[in-house]
């Protein structure tokens, strides 16, 4: 199967997992009304439902998903490390921080939009600081570990924030933004995010063809021709774009952007170049195939989707780092 065949079949699966996440759903409402709810044919009541409710859900965990897939596809090959994933250097959590100063300040009072936007601004923070610490020029290894230092610092304050909640109110709302969650998420919510996964998606499509030279080693790179800080740049800061605005939609939500690459991998012939778009389609389609799978679970309170995404992704994250018998020789 060639790549725009892939990429072609991958689109054609994830709307229609899209559109199955909007036949079903706690609401006794048919699937054959559901469908007719696409054409504006359904009962007004059935109409909000699937187009006001179940549509922008199902969208947001789609593009929540693409956008830790992409980003787990650029930084496993900007880093040459299987198991790499948006949390390694520190944009998630320092997102997810963002996001935990906007509740614990009550940044929420002046807008909406409020706590995205911190959470937004937190990582883009981050980004900052690896450009400031000199992530043009960094190893790898070196940016890695400056990565686990931002993400330990960015938890740490969570946790003192966390600590320090002003009433129990806060706390509940910290605990349950960083469990994860689409839940109750509108098209404003999706409009807020779009220009930035939309400029996230464009650095990667720049970076790609970079990342392929980057495979074959930084010095054999460098004797390419390939300008490696800008490489290593251009796909932190897509990375940044798209993990903090999938964190400001949804929370936190792990595991993804490491496992789906690997699932990927062997269908573009590991080459990190052509691995990013297949691999945020099929993280997009199997993250809102899990938030319909909690929505319909006969729970009294319905499982937050960041603990499904943990429960599926820790034990196939185990099952890869065990096969990759190479790492740490």
């Amino acid at each position: 199967m060639n790549l725009y065949t892939l990429n072609l079949a991958m689109a054609a699966g994830a709307v229609g997992v899209i559109v199955f996440a909007c036949l079903f759903g706690s609401a006794p409402v048919s699937v054959s009304d559901s469908l007719l709810a696409f054409i504006g044919q359904a009962p007004e009541p059935v109409q909000l439902i699937v187009l006001e409710i179940r549509l922008p859900r199902a969208l947001a965990a789609f593009g929540v998903g693409a956008a830790l897939g992409a980003s787990g596809a650029l930084l496993q090959a900007l880093l040459r490390n299987p198991l790499a994933d948006p949390g390694v250097l520190g944009i998630s959590a320092s997102a997810a921080l963002g996001a935990v100063v906007a509740i614990y300040f009550n940044v929420t009072i002046l807008g909406a939009f409020g706590l995205p936007v911190m959470a937004i601004a937190f990582a883009g923070g981050a980004m900052l600081v690896l450009y400031m610490l000199g992530a043009r020029k960094l190893s790898a290894v070196q940016l890695i570990l400056v990565g686990v230092g931002i993400s330990s610092f960015a938890g740490s304050l969570t946790a003192l924030a966390m600590n320090l909640s002003p009433n129990p109110f806060s706390l509940a709302d910290m605990v349950n933004w960083l469990l994860g969650s689409v839940a109750n998420r509108s098209f404003a919510d999706l409009a807020f995010a779009a220009p930035f996964w939309a400029v996230g998606a464009v650095l990667a499509a720049l970076v790609a063809p970079g990342l392929r030279a980057l495979a074959l080693g930084e010095d054999t790179a460098y004797t390419l021709g390939a300008d490696l800080g800008r490489i290593r740049m251009l796909a932190i800061a897509s990375s940044a774009l798209l993990t903090g605005a999938a964190v400001a939609i949804a929370g936190a939500i792990g595991f993804v952007g490491i496992v789906v690459p690997h699932l990927v991998r062997p269908l573009v012939r590991h080459d990190p170049g052509d691995l990013v778009l297949p691999s945020a389609l099929l993280a997009g389609a199997l993250l809102t195939l899990a938030d319909t799978g909690i929505r319909l679970l006969p729970f009294t309170q319905e499982l937050k989707l960041g603990v499904a995404a943990a429960l599926i992704g820790a034990p196939a994250f185990i099952w890869i780092a065990t096969r990759l018998r190479s790492i740490g020789r």
